[in-house]
């Protein structure tokens, strides 16, 4: 279950843990979003301005990554979940006072994470989208159409939300494989295609507009 998360939740993690940085990378795509991973506060500044939550290793090889952490949230104010192998409380209220909004001590669970990580995304008010008969539960993931429950995979899920949410605009596929898959580069893919097309499979109804050579579009609700 996911508890508030949305298709434009960008992840900035920054581990230099090769190991553990891959598999939770890993995992955090797999759960939906998109993640960038770096291994050092190199051009850190261009994917901060890109983030919506930034997962951020306190001990670096190259810095004690929390004296940066006050000038990195000037740049954009962003929940920051610190990563640590530091157990005393001491540590733990440094990371604190210096802006960020949760710590975790390794090792940890993955999937306390990605709680805790929807805590801190969970949006206030209303979370639920319609679009014609079909309403969409964002906090839940969750979808019904003329009120039967469908099931989409996560990815699907994201792409649907993200039309139902800028109904009448057109995206160009590079720009939903960006923001969707995280591509940075364009390979000749059928990915955006495939996903489109399950997408109408499931759901009849809805009118997603094919602009041939350029993308997708929904068509505004009637």
């Amino acid at each position: 279950m996911y508890f508030g998360i949305t298709i434009m939740n960008q992840i900035l993690l920054i581990e230099d843990d090769k190991l553990l940085g891959e598999g939770l990378s890993e995992y955090l795509i797999q759960q939906g979003f998109v993640c960038k991973w770096l291994t050092n506060t190199l051009n850190i500044e261009t994917h901060w301005y890109r983030a919506d939550l930034v997962i951020l290793d306190r001990q670096l090889a190259e810095v004690d990554s929390i004296t940066l952490l006050p000038q990195w949230l000037m740049l954009k104010a962003l929940p920051v979940i610190i990563l640590t192998a530091k157990i005393e409380v001491e540590q733990r209220i440094e990371g604190l006072m210096a802006g960020a909004k949760d710590y975790m001590v390794k090792p940890f669970s993955h999937q306390e994470l990605l709680a805790r990580i929807c805590a801190q995304l969970r949006p206030l008010g209303d979370s639920s989208v319609r679009y014609q008969q079909i309403e969409i539960d964002v906090s839940n993931r969750a979808l019904t159409d003329n009120g039967s429950a469908v099931e989409l995979k996560p990815k699907e899920f994201q792409l649907l939300l993200m039309l139902v949410q800028n109904q009448g605009r057109v995206f160009h596929r590079e720009e939903l494989l960006n923001k969707i898959w995280g591509y940075q580069a364009f390979p000749t893919t059928r990915t955006v295609d495939n996903h489109i097309l399950r997408i109408r499979q499931k759901l009849p109804s809805i009118h997603i507009e094919t602009l041939r050579g350029v993308g997708y579009r929904l068509v505004k609700a009637s």
